[in-house]
C-alpha cells in the first residue's frame, strides 16, 4: 500500500474518532446543546442535540476535503505544478486534521458540560497559530496558502523574506494567545486574541509592501 494511501486512511480514521465518541456519548447529552458560539466564545444559539450530529460530519468533511487540497495543491495550482507533491503542505495538512479534530472533541465535551469551551477554545486556536507559523517559512509560492499578495506572488525574495517574518510572528503570537486564553478572563482573552491577530496579519503585509517599494 502507498504511503500517501496510508496517510489518507489515517487522516478519515483521525476526522472519524469524534463521530465515533459523539455516538458514544450520545446518549448523555442533554437534550438542549449549545450550536453556535459568539465572539466571546459564549453560546448563542441552543437546538436540539439532533444537530450536534451535522456539526460534527460537517467539520470533519471540511478536514478531509483541506487535506486534500493541501496534499495535491500541486495539480490545481499553476505557481506550484512543477515542483511536485511538497512536505510542508502535507504537514500542514495533517495539523489542520488534528485541529479540526480536536476542535470536534472541545464541542462535544462541552455540550456534555465536561469542559468550558472559553477556557479551552483561544488555547487550541493559539497552538494551531504557533504550528501554522513553524512550517510559514517552508511554504513555497502558490496561489492557495501563504501571504498572497500581488507583490509576493510576484517575487520569490520577496515572498520569501516576507514568510520569514510571518512565520517568527505567527509562531510568537500563537504561543502568547495560548498562555492568555489560559491565563485572563474571557472577556480579556478575546480582545487580546484580537489585537495578536491583527499584528500577526498587518506587519508582515506592510514588510512586505516596503520590500516591494524599494525594489521598484
Amino acid at each position: 500500500m502507498k504511503k500517501k494511501t496510508v496517510y489518507l486512511l489515517l487522516v478519515i480514521l483521525l476526522a472519524l474518532t469524534p463521530i465515533a465518541y459523539l455516538a458514544l456519548v450520545y446518549d448523555s447529552l442533554p437534550q438542549q446543546v449549545a450550536l453556535h458560539y459568539g465572539t466571546d466564545m459564549k453560546p448563542d444559539r441552543y437546538g436540539d442535540k439532533e444537530e450536534l450530529w451535522l456539526v460534527t460530519i460537517l467539520l470533519a468533511a471540511v478536514s478531509v476535503v483541506v487535506y486534500g487540497l493541501l496534499t495535491n495543491i500541486q495539480r490545481f495550482d499553476p505557481k506550484r505544478k512543477t515542483s511536485g507533491g511538497s512536505t510542508t503542505f502535507n504537514k500542514l495538512a495533517f495539523g489542520l486534521v488534528v485541529f479540526m479534530a480536536a476542535l470536534n472533541f472541545v464541542i462535544i465535551a462541552s455540550s456534555r458540560g465536561d469542559i468550558d469551551l472559553q477556557r479551552v477554545m483561544f488555547p487550541l486556536m493559539g497552538l494551531m497559530f504557533a504550528f501554522i507559523g513553524n512550517y510559514m517559512n517552508h511554504i513555497k509560492p502558490n496561489y492557495f496558502a501563504g501571504i498572497r499578495l500581488p507583490w509576493t506572488l510576484n517575487s520569490d525574495e520577496n515572498w520569501r523574506r516576507t514568510h520569514q517574518l510571518a512565520g517568527k510572528l505567527w509562531f510568537a503570537g500563537g504561543v502568547l494567545i495560548a498562555i492568555a486564553g489560559l491565563v485572563l478572563s474571557s472577556s480579556l482573552a478575546f480582545p487580546f486574541f484580537i489585537g495578536s491577530l491583527v499584528i500577526m496579519v498587518l506587519i508582515p503585509v506592510i514588510y512586505s509592501y516596503r520590500l516591494f517599494k524599494q525594489q521598484v
